[in-house]
């Protein structure tokens, strides 16, 4: 079952809340005592994530949970990264939010009140402590949205208390929304696409090297871009002002500019400084899920 992507939490007694965890969502089933883990997709995590497979053989047989398996970065929060590049190192905990179907009894038409009550009292007191619960959070939205920026974690999702589960669907009784950090890059290219741009460069400043840091294609109304290409009017230059580029790699996600790459864009001048909400950096140092939030002007001789 999918959540539907918000801007505004519901708010209410009929809704309840959970952290948004940086991970891969994961299903565990136990069935003729063997365990699986699938992807929301089908794929198969059980040899990926073989600590996790292993946790989860203390399940009853013929039972079915849902979770996101995640790993901790050193400082004690979700890290994508890590995760993603996980062979042997740190654990990794799988947190269970949901109970599809125990010893053989389809669970499904309950209400998501009723799968966690059992989840909780009938299944997890059966599992190691690499398996944990994903608990209720008790407070406002607002109140959620400012604990979740301030400690780093990625978002909230909402979910109908009284709702069933319906596999494979995305349904607006289960809703989540991302909580980004925000802060200033300057915009040193773009790419052009018809009568003004598609994505705009940006980079941070590491004493006066100026690094490129991530391409952000979001968060541009088509107002908000022809107003943006005005402002790189008289700023076009021949030179590339960040210092590390070319990259070597594309990287797994496409997000690093190689030579081959950079002759696709324009550059300008390290004069137009934009906010960015974006949700972490990776280990290159590149921006995860850019945001365009806003601009202003600076002036300088860099």
């Amino acid at each position: 079952m999918l959540a539907v992507a918000v801007r505004k939490l519901p708010e209410g007694p009929a809704w309840s809340y959970e952290l948004k965890f940086d991970g891969y969502r994961t299903i565990g089933l136990k069935a003729n005592g063997t365990v699986r883990l699938l992807s929301r997709n089908g794929k198969d995590f059980t040899s990926r994530f073989a600590s996790i497979a292993c946790a989860l053989d203390a399940l009853p047989d013929d039972t079915v949970i849902d979770g996101e398996v995640i790993a901790y970065g050193d400082d004690g929060r979700p890290s994508f990264n890590i995760l993603q590049n996980h062979r042997a190192g740190p654990e990794l905990h799988l947190y269970a939010f949901d109970l599809l179907t125990l010893r053989g009894t389809d669970l499904m038409r309950e209400t998501l009140e009723e799968r966690r009550k059992i989840l909780r009292a009938e299944v997890m007191p059966l599992l190691p402590d690499s398996i944990r619960y994903s608990d209720t959070l008790e407070a406002t939205p607002a109140e959620l949205i400012e604990a979740v920026r301030q400690q780093g974690f990625e978002g909230i999702v909402a979910k109908r208390r009284d709702s069933p589960y319906k596999p494979g669907q995305r349904s607006a009784v289960w809703q989540k929304m991302r909580v980004l950090r925000r802060r200033d890059f300057v915009i040193g290219g773009y790419t052009p696409a018809g009568r003004n741009f598609d994505a705009i460069l940006i980079g941070d400043y590491e004493g006066r090297t100026l690094k490129y840091v991530a391409k952000v294609h979001g968060g541009f109304t088509p107002a908000i871009r022809a107003a943006l290409f005005k402002q790189f009017q008289g700023l076009e230059t021949d030179r590339c002002s960040f210092k590390n580029l070319p990259e070597a790699r594309r990287g797994q996600w496409g997000e690093g500019l190689t030579a081959a790459e950079m002759e696709k864009y324009r550059w300008l001048k390290p004069r137009l400084v934009t906010t960015i909400d974006y949700l972490e950096r990776t280990v290159a140092n590149h921006l995860r899920h850019p945001m365009f939030a806003g601009l202003r002007a600076i002036n300088n001789d860099r």
